[in-house]
């Protein structure tokens, strides 16, 4: 391919941290992990961290959570309001968990909630809002919270495609009371597999590490809120609390995390740089819809819709990549109410337009933290005579 979707950030510094952790023949959950959960909560300004081993996996561990906390747990059949594009896996927890969806459209632009129409989808049932903030671009925080807040409402930030975006000079992913975020091969900063959830509830904390852990105490503060310490320490030590997994990463990486979080700041500005450079490309071309940047997106990728006014076809733009050898998706998990799966849901959807529209016209190509002057410039290339 002359231009990927993903590249590796690796250099020698992961791969000495590799080395070590094989030395140590220590490879299950340790302190690596411990201190890259230290240092990425700092590096977000939250007060806890917890690392799993997937971006889906922190999804189903937060969500969990919310049902087992001691004051308004979330219960089945609770309303959860859902934007209409994502990845599939900030669905599948909340219907594993028998809550109901409410999906609600999109803006065209944004790719983010239509904040309107989120508004109009809030009722008395609703307990819980899912933001995502698709591709590194914010959605509106201060409407959110400020909705949340006024409906007594609990915000779950899935933040998996957005690390390192800003909104109003604050990080996303530190917005809800439980974050989660991705450490997968193509995301911001890579651990292989990984991922994490930030609170800064301590209880949230203390339910996320058990159930991450086979739903038993170990690995539990001394003062934790979710259980009272027997005397038995030969029992103590097996001790089955929830109905919890196991999900936990492992030391490789936990050091590869401590690399790469170092790198992150960098990262992010190359990233930034791509994505001006990409702008100065599109911005002019009425063929296509770019993604507006809300707030400081961190620019995952690059996203192109199909203008409704414009006569080209997707099917030509495909080809043209494909020519190129560009390499293209769908955008996110496209519009999640398409895909079949949607059959095995307890749903309701207030408008779907937009989403449709991007999941039928739109794709994304890649972004990463390097220069792409080289790739963009192919891109542009490959178009210009459709």
């Amino acid at each position: 391919m002359n231009y990927e979707l993903a590249y590796s950030t690796f250099d020698e510094n992961e791969k000495k941290a590799m080395y070590d952790v094989i030395e140590s023949d220590m490879f299950t959950m340790g302190k690596n992990v411990k201190q890259f959960e230290n240092e990425f909560a700092e590096f977000f300004g939250k007060e806890y961290a917890v690392m799993v081993n997937s971006g889906s996996s922190a999804n189903l561990v937060g969500v969990a959570a919310l049902f087992f906390k001691k004051e308004m747990p979330l219960q089945k059949g609770d309303e959860v309001i859902v934007p209409c594009v994502s990845w599939a896996t900030t669905y599948y927890p909340l219907h594993q968990y028998g809550l109901k969806l409410k999906f609600v459209d999109i803006e065209l632009e944004t790719l983010n909630y239509d904040i309107e129409e989120l508004k109009k989808a809030i009722t008395p049932n609703t307990k819980m809002i899912v933001t995502v903030s698709v591709l590194g671009n914010p959605n509106y925080f201060d409407e959110i919270e400020k909705l949340c807040k006024e409906n007594n409402i609990i915000l779950f930030d899935d933040n998996c495609e957005s690390m390192g975006a800003k909104y109003n000079g604050k990080y996303t992913g530190t917005s809800g009371l439980v974050n989660t975020y991705s450490t997968f091969f193509s995301h911001h900063i890579s651990t292989m597999e990984g991922g994490l959830i930030l609170t800064d509830d301590f209880e949230i904390y203390s339910l996320c590490k058990s159930l991450r852990n086979h739903g038993w105490t170990r690995d539990q503060d001394k003062n934790s809120p979710i259980y009272d310490k027997k005397g038995d320490d030969f029992f103590e030590a097996y001790r089955f609390i929830l109905p919890g997994y196991n999900v936990r990463p492992g030391e490789l990486q936990g050091a590869i995390g401590l690399q790469q979080i170092k790198k992150l700041p960098d990262m992010l500005i190359q990233r930034r740089k791509n994505a001006t450079y990409f702008q100065s490309k599109f911005q002019d071309d009425k063929r296509f819809i770019i993604q507006k940047e809300v707030g400081e997106s961190s620019w995952f990728a690059f996203t192109l819709i199909i203008n409704p006014k414009s006569d080209l076809k997707r099917d030509d733009v495909f080809n043209a990549l494909k020519k190129a050898e560009i390499g293209y998706r769908i955008i996110t998990g496209g519009n999640f109410l398409e895909h079949d799966v949607i059959k095995y849901f307890d749903y309701e959807v207030t408008k779907s337009e937009n989403a449709s529209y991007a999941h039928n016209y739109g794709l994304f190509v890649g972004n990463a933290p390097q220069d792409m002057t080289k790739e963009i410039d192919l891109l542009v290339d490959s178009l210009k005579d459709l």
